[in-house]
């Protein structure tokens, strides 16, 4: 509509709305009380005159906030007589600014004054959110895992260090980043949805941790409560498949170029999962009883993600050591091996070796399917181990069948 207007018109008009705008949001938050506060006119009048200022110099605009800035100060300090509060003197001083904003960037302005009338307009629920709905706790994490990006990633090197020029910490931070990430996004989908979906939706998320740990822990709640036998089937395959999907980025931090090489059998792989979790979904009927995390629970655990980068460093390390002294072989066995206990490093061991060219392409692909092979075996023991033998062929043989579809996508 801006463009439609002359163009010495249209940052006043700009203006113009964006002052209604926000004074029109601030009009309907007053009361009988609050005569006096700053409303649809008040507001209207600083966005213009922040625009007359900016078109009369940088020293006029300059004065006219400072004389905005002490009107509302004023407002402010004579207390209840009249409340315009600490947030409406703030409003009013950035109606002002925006006015002048919209003479040189009024498409700007506009989305700007937008978003501070919905910051307004949300007052109530957003002082319910920090007040009553997250925890201490919640965020307590999230300026943790806020910190590891902003604070700790820009000042890590993104270049190979340390012996055999394997460790990249920027890359191994990322990878803590992202175990952060997906746990605390995990826990705030299981706060929001509820118990609907129970121990497969639980399942879930917890196989981007650990889907080898959640394989045994569901095993044992089998052991536990006998009745909930497909809800704890539904939710090993879960976690099998979360697992998978988080090694796609994982991966793909690694070297791209390997994840487009490896990313069919990645696929059906995954298909198979995710036909086994579907068809578990809808003969689910028991009642599902996981225990879902409330507000006092932790969203994610530093020391899991770190434990995570520190096993995939020392992969890389060990796998690096075995081929200078034993070639392909040697690193390809410190892989398979490393799958039995996590498969992501195993993973990540194999794409560095890959991107490297070290290995011929048909045998990358192999390779993953050995590392693949060796994560089955342990998961299967697992399920055997903690859930009996119903559990351990239901999770093992799902597994099994994923693997051999894995396997024919590299053999066509």
């Amino acid at each position: 509509m801006l463009s439609l207007l002359p163009g010495e018109y249209s940052p006043y008009v700009s203006a113009l709305g964006l002052g209604l705008l926000i004074g029109i949001v601030r009009e309907r938050q007053r009361n009988s009380q609050q005569r006096t506060s700053a409303g649809m006119r008040t507001h209207t009048m600083a966005a213009l005159a922040g625009a007359v200022g900016w078109q009369l110099g940088l020293p006029v605009f300059a004065i006219t906030l400072a004389a905005v800035a002490l009107l509302a100060f004023g407002n402010y300090r004579q207390g209840p007589a009249t409340p315009l509060g600490l947030s409406g003197g703030v409003t009013l001083v950035l109606t002002t600014l925006l006015g002048g904003l919209a003479q040189p960037e009024p498409v700007l302005a506009a989305a700007l004054a937008v978003l501070v009338a919905l910051l307004l307009q949300s007052r109530a629920a957003l002082h319910r959110f920090s007040r009553e709905l997250i925890s201490e706790a919640e965020v307590r994490d999230g300026l943790l895992l806020l910190a590891a990006v902003v604070l700790v990633l820009p000042l890590l090197p993104d270049a190979p260090v340390g012996p055999y020029g394997v460790l990249n910490p920027a890359k191994l931070w990322q990878l803590v980043v992202l175990v952060m990430a997906i746990s605390a996004a995990g826990h705030v989908a299981l706060r929001l949805v509820g118990s609907r979906f129970g121990l497969p939706l639980a399942g879930f998320f917890a196989g981007f941790v650990s889907s080898t740990a959640a394989i045994a822990g569901f095993g044992q709640r089998l052991r536990e409560q006998p009745a909930t036998r497909r809800s704890c089937v539904a939710a090993a395959q879960a976690a099998a498949l979360a697992s998978l999907l988080l090694a796609l980025p994982v991966l793909g931090t690694v070297s791209s170029r390997y994840l487009q090489l490896v990313l069919p059998q990645l696929l059906a792989f995954g298909a198979v999962l995710a036909v086994a979790v579907l068809l578990g979904l809808r003969a689910n009927g028991a009642k599902p009883e996981t225990e879902l995390p409330t507000a006092a629970s932790r969203m994610f655990r530093l020391s899991h993600a770190l434990v995570f980068a520190l096993l995939i460093a020392g992969v890389l390390l060990l796998s690096a050591f075995l081929q200078e002294r034993f070639g392909q072989g040697g690193a390809l066995l410190t892989s398979a091996i490393a799958a039995l206990i996590e498969l992501h490093a195993a993973m990540a061991s194999i794409a560095q070796f890959g991107a490297s060219g070290a290995l011929e392409e048909g045998l990358a692909k192999w390779a993953l399917q050995a590392v693949l092979l060796s994560s089955v075996l342990a998961r299967s023991v697992v399920a055997f181990t903690a859930g009996g033998r119903a559990y351990g062929l239901r999770v093992g043989g799902v597994l099994g069948l994923a693997w051999l579809a894995s396997a024919l996508a590299v053999a066509l």
